[in-house]
């Protein structure tokens, strides 16, 4: 029986081998800038997201806010009498609980800073509209005016009998901080920064 001898082998591992070649390096180096690149595309679109998501729902929140304040405005018009309501009356005594109640009401939820609201304005006069046109609610930007229009000739198209009621109506402007977000990445768009946003509501007239 033959034996074959063992022979024993050496493997020597050059120093390039367990280093690891010179290509590798490179892949890894171009792998972290392609990271780079990708982190440095993707970090502004998550920003935009982020700040839309938090703008708009600030924006529905402060609309959510002004339409309760309308709304507030109203019940209180609904039930002052009827008696100084006319048209050669250019400020009626009985529609200053329902601004002050309006402003009550967004000074409370934080919509309008009270404190700096100047005194409400003789009304402008529509028929039986009268609408008033507060300033200074907003510290931060001084051109924003509160705008409360009251129209107590509201006629339902319901009838007979027809009903007779008053609708009131909330003005006041949202500053969009997504503008600035937009600028940043697309100078010059054209974004609107500020929008007025516009609440109704309406009740029949009890007096």
């Amino acid at each position: 029986m033959l034996r074959i001898p063992h022979r024993r082998e050496r493997f020597h591992f050059s120093k390039s081998a367990r280093s690891g070649a010179p290509g590798a390096v490179g892949l890894l180096k171009d792998e972290r800038g392609a990271a780079l690149l990708e982190f440095a595309i993707t970090l502004p679109l998550l920003v935009v997201f982020v700040v839309g998501i938090y703008d708009f729902s600030g924006a529905f929140n402060q609309k959510q806010k002004i339409e309760q304040a309308a709304q507030e405005g109203a019940i209180v018009a609904g039930a002052q009498p009827m008696s100084d309501i006319a048209t050669s009356n250019a400020n009626p005594d009985s529609l200053k609980p329902v601004v002050t109640a309006i402003v009550n009401s967004l000074a409370g939820s934080g919509v309008v800073n009270q404190g700096s609201c100047q005194p409400p304005p003789a009304p402008t006069q529509v028929g039986l509209a009268w609408t008033y046109t507060i300033s200074g609610c907003s510290g931060g930007y001084p051109g924003d005016n509160l705008v409360i229009a009251i129209n107590r000739g509201w006629v339902s198209a319901l009838g007979p009998p027809v009903a007779v009621g008053t609708v009131v109506t909330v003005t006041y402007p949202y500053h969009w901080r997504f503008n600035s977000v937009i600028q940043l990445l697309f100078p010059g768009a054209g974004y609107a920064a500020k929008t007025y946003l516009s609440e109704s509501a309406t009740v029949y007239n009890q007096m």
